[in-house]
């Protein structure tokens, strides 16, 4: 019996593994937040892309037909927009805007 109780098996002690997780945590609570703002700012770039592409194809289509104002659902039906661009334009609540 004696035997068994003088072998030392390698591990961790409970101290370690607290001061691992503790670490662990501290690296989570400062990528969170950056992944966050990186999320929130690419989210603005798509949003502010999608608007210069709206704008830019209401201009070209009222070049093509002499017109002075155009809608979304305009664009759409003369296959200046997708479908899927539309959706978009519609989710992030965008406008024409002729300011140049």
């Amino acid at each position: 019996m004696k035997k068994y109780l003088a072998k030392k098996i390698p591990a961790f002690t409970l101290l370690e593994m607290a001061v691992v997780l503790f670490i662990i945590s501290l690296l989570v609570l400062i990528i969170l937040p950056n992944v966050a703002a990186q999320r929130k700012n690419a989210s603005k770039i798509n949003r502010n892309a999608l608007q210069t592409e709206l704008n830019t194809q209401a201009q070209l289509y009222m070049n093509d037909h002499n017109v002075n104002s155009v809608t979304v659902a305009d664009l759409e039906q003369a296959n200046y927009l997708t479908a899927s661009q539309v959706e978009a334009i519609k989710r992030e609540h965008l406008e024409i805007s002729h300011e140049k």
